[in-house]
């Protein structure tokens, strides 16, 4: 017989009196749900309700006031918009979205939450129990731990000159933070793993790469300072430096769990043709969910990225294969120090690719490329395939192809990301790009390849308002080149560049057209 756990979080106010005459009635609530009374529905965040689907959840339903009664104003329709979120980003990840409900209830409405519970408990029971089921085993790593000298001698930390050059090239030290690699690196070295730098600035590192690139001693400052974040991560300092409530940490790690049958490959257009028995692969990444959380700020749509993708391998004769259950490819959850999760992530994404015979993986996702190229194999997971970032394939393609492109009259300036230009040494691809679609003009920004300025956020940790006015200074230089599009690489640089442009004071100013390379690409060629 199955043990099932519901999850019901009970608005303080009008539910919970309803809820009060029920127990004076001697009402016995059904043994599977767990009451958690909380001060208000609309404070019970989309991270607070997926984290109990992590946790093994089999239903999580949220119970507050009627609209217009809510003691805090907006809580009900806070709950509302949440709930729907994490419904759909449920139903994505194969969950089901039936597993989430939402409902309101007067004071006097007591028979009314009875039936309510009584159908919840009912129909959860009826979808049988969520296939994410964290046992003691999850909870203890397998993964043998390395200690800070371990770290600093991998690394070669020692080398550093304390030159400063780290510091003086930092983004966050150039945007104002009082923030230096350089005293990161001395204080671990000196082992004062209690000092600030240690426990706090460890996590405000954009792990952008630009520091490496100034390094006379060659100290791999990025990686240096993801292994550390998994030393502190194995000794509990993790969470509380993740955006969002970690709720993208949360939903990667639900996706370690083999038995979760993915749908976000569900709904693809007509006119996109796929095989499954191709060689190659297109991997999409998590554009899908980014899409969902970020559905109520201002034109979030990254999906179209791997629509316009999957529409250019048809353009060149290429109907990919594509992993029906994709997974995350792990980046968010190795750089924010889970590299238990993160590899538990990429063994399951190497075998289901390995299944298929693939020979070639393709991705447009900057953070895909560089984590499946270069840090599985890094961690000891061999690949039989070769990944190719779309660029490239692109480049290679219509370098001998008879392609043009239908005119683009706009004043064009182009984002680079840090994982495609630093870590992945794809700078120049795009740019050739760029200038094929024969632009009415194309201007770089004050910083860019190899020092162009980091979004301002990496691995969904560490964003605070000089994340902020970083990417206020990029905002304005992409407008001083006189552009009126900014050209993207990177679903994140769009989120995090479009947050910056939400600004209630600086939005008229800051606002700019933005859309993907590989969109633009799409929209634009044609056979000559």
């Amino acid at each position: 017989m199955e043990n099932f756990k519901i999850i019901v979080f009970l608005c303080n106010w009008g539910p919970h009196t309803a809820y009060h005459d029920l127990q004076d009635k001697e009402y016995g609530v059904p043994s599977e749900i767990k009451m958690v009374r909380i001060p208000c529905t609309g404070r019970i965040s989309k991270a607070l309700l997926f984290k109990a689907f992590e946790m093994g959840a089999d239903g999580v339903a949220l119970v507050g006031c009627k609209s217009g009664t809510c003691r805090y104003g907006s809580g009900t329709e806070n709950a509302a918009m949440n709930t729907e979120d994490t419904k759909d980003i449920l139903e994505l990840l194969g969950l089901g979205n039936d597993r989430m409900r939402f409902s309101t209830f007067l004071p006097d409405e007591t028979n009314s939450l009875k039936r309510f519970l009584e159908d919840f408990c009912s129909n959860v029971k009826k979808l049988g129990p969520s296939p994410i089921k964290p046992s003691r085993e999850d909870r203890i790593s397998a993964v043998p731990p390395k200690n800070m000298r371990e770290i600093v001698k991998e690394h070669n930390v020692f080398a550093c000159q304390d030159c400063g050059k780290c510091t003086s090239s930092c983004p966050l030290a150039l945007s104002g933070k009082q923030y230096s690699p350089r005293a990161i690196a001395a204080s671990i070295i000196a082992e004062e793993m209690d000092s600030d730098e240690v426990q706090k600035d460890v996590w405000s590192c954009l792990t952008c790469g630009t520091c490496y690139e100034r390094c006379p001693s060659d100290v791999n400052f990025p990686s240096f300072i993801r292994d550390v974040r998994g030393c502190l991560s194995d000794n509990g300092y993790n969470e509380c430096h993740q955006t969002h409530g970690g709720f993208f940490q949360s939903l990667m790690r639900a996706m370690t769990f083999s038995e979760l049958k993915s749908q976000k490959w569900n709904n693809l257009p007509g006119d996109i043709k796929i095989d499954p028995k191709s060689k190659i692969l297109f991997f999409g990444g998590c554009a899908p969910y980014f899409d969902v959380f970020f559905r109520n700020h201002r034109g979030i749509k990254t999906s179209n990225i791997l629509m316009d993708s999957l529409r250019l391998l048809n353009f060149f004769d290429i109907q990919p294969a594509i992993l029906n259950n994709e997974r995350c490819c792990g980046h968010d959850l190795l750089w924010s120090g889970d590299r238990k999760s993160f590899l538990k992530l990429a063994k399951l994404t190497v075998e289901s690719i390995h299944d298929l015979g693939i020979e070639e993986v393709i991705t447009s996702c900057p953070e895909c490329f560089k984590t499946i190229s270069s840090d599985y194999e890094a961690n000891g997971i061999k690949l039989n395939f070769k990944v190719t970032h779309m660029y490239e394939f692109l480049e290679n393609e219509i370098d001998k192809a008879a392609v043009s492109f239908d005119g683009l009259d706009r004043h064009i300036t182009y984002q680079d990301s840090c994982r495609l230009a630093r870590h992945g040494k794809i700078k120049d691809f795009p740019r050739k790009l760029i200038r094929r679609l024969q632009p009415e003009s194309f201007t770089e920004m004050m910083d860019s390849g190899n020092a162009a300025l980091c979004c301002g956020n990496c691995a969904w940790t560490g964003c605070d308002s000089f994340s902020k006015a970083l990417q206020s200074k990029r905002i304005r230089q992409a407008h001083s080149t006189g552009s009126d599009l900014l050209v993207t690489s990177c679903p994140k640089c769009q989120i995090h560049l479009r947050c910056a442009m939400e600004d209630p004071f600086l939005g008229k100013e800051f606002m700019m057209e933005m859309q993907d390379l590989t969109s633009i690409i799409a929209k634009t060629i044609c056979w000559d």
